[in-house]
């Protein structure tokens, strides 16, 4: 990630830039899920994810957001970063803002999502148990990233 790359709250003025970004990073990490990024699953990000957690997001230095963080409370409820900027550090530097805003987080990741799996385990975080996504019926795994966890 640049070190001109800034993480700010989200404002709702991000809010286009941001269901496009999360549309473009869905369907690259979830091909299994049908319909992913976009109608209803794009309508609860407008109306419900972006209304009501705690979102913060990944600016560019030219002013293009390239990632999104939501949190609630200490579980990172979504992690997005623009295609084009995967591999840059915009994942890594969302993380660690969380971590330094809760010390432990959790999250659920896609079972089949083996690219996010690889990238949490890297990030220090911890199998804590496997499910079912309500939604879609799909596998997933519970991760925790200690406090500590480097």
């Amino acid at each position: 990630m640049s070190s001109e790359t800034i993480i700010r709250p989200y404002r709702p003025a991000d809010e286009d830039a941001v269901v496009d970004l999360w549309s473009r990073a869905s369907k690259e990490a979830h091909p299994f899920i049908e319909g992913e990024g976009e109608g209803e699953r794009a309508r609860k990000v407008r109306e419900i994810y972006l209304v009501h957690a705690d979102n913060w997001v990944a600016e560019a230095p030219d002013g293009t957001v390239v990632g999104l963080l939501g949190l609630l409370e200490a579980e990172i409820g979504g992690l997005f970063v623009a295609p084009e900027s995967q591999g840059a550090g915009v994942g890594r530097a969302l993380v660690e803002h969380a971590v330094s805003l809760h010390g432990e987080v959790t999250l659920d990741v896609f079972e089949e999502n083996g690219r996010a799996r690889r990238f949490y385990e890297r990030m220090g975080f911890e199998e804590r148990g496997r499910g079912t996504d309500e939604e879609t019926g799909h596998a997933t795994v519970a991760l925790c990233r200690p406090a500590a966890a480097r």
